[in-house]
């Protein structure tokens, strides 16, 4: 029988994940100035203020102020009437040395030794229904927001635009669990005031169906059979939407972990990214397993993988592997023999998954809004500012985890061609 499936996604503007993003800019600056830096970093804004509070452990001194106040201003918050400004907000900082007690279970003689940060379980997660291996209504959930910020940002065909802002899809499914349509589409924008409430309610609406939908539609042509003139709009359903961001909400670091993830497909093990060096495992190890289950799937292992590990702290070797393939798999080996062959080609241990995906790199600002997974892989040169004024360029690669560069080794081990 068909069914519905929805999936949500919030905007870089959004308080949670401005938290995201002041956070992962943290941890970029770190690593890029020390790249053996242990960060655990949380962000809380609110109206005019942003506390900063977490353990470091690295040799890099940093002015976190003039890092937070950067992306706050990268993001669009630049107007006092906002209530949350780049420029005026207080910013304070609580953050202290990593407990010795965590470190010496991390740090070991022999860097393959490198214990797990943390205890605790992670999923990656690939489903064929995108090019990208991602789950559709996420991925329509995503690209809706991005292109308003590419439409805030032009500042020209919509000029009300403010940086916050969350999107919602609704997709049918078919008897064989495939996407046919979408079914509805919730886009709630914060706006300037407008002269009446009526007025600024038919303008947002007419420009979100007629200038915002069409150009998503024109960008990503590969899902315009999805759309139709049956979809169910809720734009604004509140009516007004003038006061947002932090002013509107409190943010904190890791509160939209579904949207960092796959959007309620799949599985999810509670721990949060942003603000987390590559030692955390609920980081690095979401990413491998992401690594894993898309490739199992672009290999043609199955259309749909599901990948658990889980750790102890202070311990190298996973406590386990579990792979979950839900009926699709096109090799014939039971789910157990499939996890056996992953654990055989991927090697889990922390200091191993670092190495492979290349994450002691400061990369994770692009992670911190708009999705962790199903984004491309790109080579990027990425420059940064210490406190003493000197300019240090890196050349970095982003996305690591979504490349298929396991495809062929993945066909060799189950014997595909």
């Amino acid at each position: 029988m068909p069914y519905l499936f929805t999936s949500e996604s919030v905007s870089e503007g959004h308080p949670d994940k401005v938290a995201d993003q002041i956070s992962d800019a943290l941890i970029d600056n770190f690593l890029a100035f020390d790249p053996t830096s242990k960060v655990a970093c949380e962000t809380l804004v609110t109206t005019g203020q942003v506390v900063l509070a977490g353990e470091v452990k690295s040799k890099a001194y940093l002015d976190v102020q003039e890092i937070a106040r950067g992306v706050i201003r990268k993001i669009g918050y630049t107007k006092s009437e906002y209530m949350f400004e780049a420029n005026s907000c207080g910013i304070i900082s609580a953050i202290h040395e990593q407990s010795q007690d965590i470190n010496q279970g991390v740090d070991k003689k022999k860097k393959e030794e490198q214990g797990a940060g943390d205890q605790g379980m992670m999923f990656g997660y690939a489903t064929n229904e995108t090019a990208d291996y991602m789950p559709l209504a996420l991925d329509l959930a995503h690209k809706i927001l991005f292109e308003l910020a590419v439409l805030r940002r032009e500042n020209n065909e919509i000029k009300y635009l403010r940086p916050d802002a969350k999107s919602q899809v609704t997709l049918e499914y078919d008897d064989n669990n495939k996407p046919v349509r979408i079914d509805t589409i919730v886009v709630s924008t914060q706006h300037d005031d407008f002269d009446t409430e009526e007025r600024m309610q038919k303008k947002i609406a007419k420009d979100i169906k007629t200038i915002l939908i069409p150009r998503v539609q024109a960008k990503y042509a590969k899902y315009t059979h999805f759309f139709n003139n049956k979809i169910k709009y809720h734009i604004n359903p509140t009516g007004k939407f003038v006061i947002g961001g932090p002013h509107g909400d409190t943010g904190l670091t890791g509160r939209k972990i579904i949207v960092d993830t796959y959007g309620g497909k799949g599985a999810h093990g509670g721990g949060a990214f942003s603000g987390k060096d590559p030692s955390k495992v609920d980081r690095s190890a979401a990413y491998a397993t992401r690594h894993i289950a898309k490739n199992l799937v672009a290999a043609g292992v199955a259309d749909e993988v599901l990948v658990q590990v889980s750790y102890a702290i202070g311990v190298a070797q996973p406590t386990s592997i579990n792979v979950k393939t839900f009926g699709t798999a096109k090799v014939s080996l039971t789910d157990g023999k499939i996890g056996k062959i992953v654990e055989s080609i991927f090697d889990m241990r922390p200091y191993f998954i670092e190495q492979r995906l290349k994450l002691r790199n400061p990369i994770y600002s692009e992670t911190a809004a708009y999705g962790h997974m199903g984004r491309k892989p790109e080579v990027v040169v990425k420059e940064f500012k210490s406190p003493e004024g000197k300019i240090l360029k890196k050349k970095v690669e982003l996305f690591t985890w979504e490349k298929l560069d396991y495809v062929s080794k993945v066909k060799a081990a189950f014997g595909l061609k």
